[in-house]
């Protein structure tokens, strides 16, 4: 028993040597904040000498050393980390092994079409590679965290798989006796719902219009859909022309029955609800009110009128 004690307390006595042999070879010394990349498959021993490359810990050794006295059996994680002053080896080597990596994000707004959409990741200078532009209404109006280094198409591909289960999720909530007989078709209809009215209380009544329209046969008549073809969704930035609206082509709903060949911007999961439980309304006409929503009637006459009101407050403002 006495032997066994003794061993013990020498076996102690030897871990104490070895943890204060560590600190003294090896200490973290991070000034400032620093963001410090492992590499993918990077070993202990790698991370330890790049660390005392860049000057962020005094001796790899020691780092190595206490890794293996004290660390747990985690391995370490590739990514991009944040260290900061104060941070102990041990602090640091727990930040390795949990994946505490660096996020960044990016947010695509709702309504953004897609050639925006790639313009914004391909802006993104912390990913990587090439990625062509998604097809439009692939992409979910989203925030989405990216780290460095990441590929363009993996985020991309994040993107169109969120879209992709939202769709699913509120197809399967649809109400009954819709206008659209597709999850594509909703897509479509909630792309124009998007891009039609700029308030949120008004996209389950613009929903219950068009799909009125759809219905009866009627042309949408939708302006967004003349300008798609022509800017793939950009800002127009003048009036539309008169040639424009008499353009035949699969989007321009002025000129086609029924919806466009294709969705015309990327559409929030709103819209995309709103098409799937439109409001219950007789209305087929909709006019600008002046304060970024619309008036709405069921018939010509009504929306004659509100149209002379439209036009009116516009005389008001010096626009015609």
């Amino acid at each position: 028993m006495r032997a066994r004690v003794l061993w013990l307390g020498l076996a102690a006595l030897l871990v104490a040597g070895l943890i204060a042999a560590s600190t003294l070879l090896g200490r973290a010394t991070i000034a400032e904040e620093t963001s410090f990349t492992i590499p993918a498959g990077a070993s202990l021993g790698q991370v330890a000498d790049k660390l005392e490359a860049e000057g962020l810990i005094s001796s790899a050794e020691g780092f190595r050393l206490r890794a293996r006295l004290l660390g747990s059996a985690a391995p370490i994680q590739a990514g991009e980390f944040l260290l900061t002053p104060g941070m102990s080896q041990g602090d640091i080597l727990v930040a390795f092994q949990s994946g505490d990596v660096i996020r960044r994000f990016v947010t695509i707004p709702e309504g953004m079409p897609s050639i925006l959409v790639w313009e914004r990741v391909m802006a993104q200078d912390m990913l990587t590679g090439d990625v062509p532009v998604p097809p439009e209404g692939s992409i979910l109006p989203d925030t989405y965290n990216f780290e460095r280094g990441e590929p363009r198409a993996k985020l991309v591909a994040r993107m169109q798989a969120a879209m992709k289960q939202a769709l699913a999720e509120e197809w399967a909530k649809r109400s009954p006796g819709l206008a659209v007989s597709t999850p594509e078709e909703a897509l479509i209809l909630a792309s124009i719902v998007e891009k039609e009215t700029g308030k949120s209380e008004e996209r389950r009544m613009v929903a219950g219009l068009y799909s009125n329209r759809v219905k009866q046969g009627m042309r949408l008549q939708a302006d967004p859909t003349i300008i798609y073809p022509i800017t793939k969704g950009k800002p127009l930035g003048r009036r539309i022309r008169q040639s424009e609206i008499a353009a035949v082509n699969g989007y321009n709903t002025y000129t086609r029955a029924g919806l466009p060949v294709g969705p015309i911007t990327n559409p929030g999961r709103a819209s995309i609800a709103a098409v799937l439980n439109p409001e219950n309304t007789d209305a087929l006409f909709m006019v600008a009110d002046g304060t970024g929503g619309h008036w709405f009637a069921a018939t010509l006459a009504e929306h004659n009128a509100n149209v002379a009101k439209w036009y009116a407050i516009r005389r008001e403002r010096g626009e015609m």
